[in-house]
């Protein structure tokens, strides 16, 4: 008896170390798991957040202006903003003058009061709207807009500062349509050079909706292909409308992102958003902006890393279409943040 009754107790014993173990090689599991799934989060979560807190608040910024208009009155429509290396800030927009869209650069010293340099394209060969501009390594000046009539992409290179306001151009090229046989347009640049350009841009597929695309030139020869990666993301929040203009890269704590209008209801201004999307991993934030008085449609964004008095800082601009803006807010909103 006494024999039986210590090989009970073993067995008891060695049930309750195998349930111990159990229990934890269970807590063991479940640590590993937690660890893991913080290890899978994409590194840039934590900077898009950061720029999406900046994008969306228009009420904190550092600085801001509603419905911009340069020195002689005339809209500042979808304006580019970039640093001049010569001092200050040159801006790309297009104003309708009768009828007809016309691209214009202006400078400013504050990012907020423009003055007027010189109309670049709109009134000899037709209209010229959505322009986009970057500086080149070499001193250089790239333009890209939407040009009239057959809208499609225009690029001109200027070879200094001076050329650029004294509208000296150096060379152009003309894109031909390669994804659509009606329109491709909104330019964004991603690098540009006097000897190769890399855009984005979109066409209207199936001469219906805008989508995403991205080509190359080298001033003399041009390839494009679609992005469905990008139009994927922006569709994923329910957009049936266009996918159109889009600014980017930006590179923001080491990290790249980009802006992009996405259209909720096709032919419907008052349904434009504003999307903030990862390169990195593809996926797209819908943004919610709050403005002063509440403006709910926006379009036409982009964004700068520039540096303001000195400091580091982001200029962010956008379309507030008249449908669903607040009184006061419709037109370009240009605003900034210091870092």
């Amino acid at each position: 008896m006494k024999t039986h009754t210590m090989m009970i107790k073993s067995m008891l014993m060695l049930l309750v170390l195998a349930s111990c173990q159990k229990s934890n090689n269970t807590a063991a599991d479940k640590q590993k798991d937690s660890i893991q799934k913080v290890a899978a989060a994409p590194p840039s979560d934590a900077p898009r957040a950061a720029l999406r807190s900046i994008v969306e608040n228009v009420t904190t910024a550092d600085g801001k202006i509603y419905n911009a208009k340069d020195n002689t009155g005339e809209t500042m429509d979808c304006l580019k903003i970039i640093a001049n290396p010569s001092g200050g800030y040159i801006g790309v927009y297009h104003t309708m003058i009768n009828g007809t869209f016309k691209t214009n650069v202006a400078s400013s010293t504050d990012l907020l009061h423009w003055t007027w340099i010189r109309e670049l394209a709109g009134s000899n060969n037709g209209g010229a709207s959505q322009p986009t501009i970057a500086a080149t390594s070499t001193g250089g000046f790239v333009m890209v807009w939407e040009q009239e009539p057959n809208n499609h992409l225009k690029f001109s290179y200027f070879n200094s500062w001076t050329d650029l306001q004294n509208g000296a151009v150096a060379k152009t090229f003309e894109a031909p349509h390669t994804l659509s046989t009606c329109a491709e347009g909104t330019p964004n640049i991603y690098s540009a050079s006097s000897t190769s350009v890399d855009v984005g841009f979109h066409y209207w597929s199936n001469c219906d909706v805008d989508r995403q695309a991205r080509g190359t030139t080298t001033w003399t020869s041009w390839t494009a292909s679609a992005q469905p990666q990008i139009d994927n993301a922006i569709l994923y929040w329910g957009v049936h409308g266009n996918i159109g203009d889009r600014d980017g890269y930006l590179k923001f704590q080491n990290f790249n992102f980009g802006l992009i209008e996405g259209q909720g209801a096709k032919g419907d201004f008052g349904t434009w958003r504003c999307y903030l999307y990862d390169y990195q991993t593809g996926n797209a934030d819908k943004l919610s902006i709050h403005t002063d008085g509440g403006s709910q449609a926006f379009a036409n964004p982009t964004i700068t890393a520039l540096t303001v008095g000195g400091q580091a800082a982001l200029v962010i601009t956008q379309f507030i279409p008249s449908q669903l803006a607040a009184n006061g807010e419709a037109g370009e909103l240009i605003y900034y943040k210091k870092l």
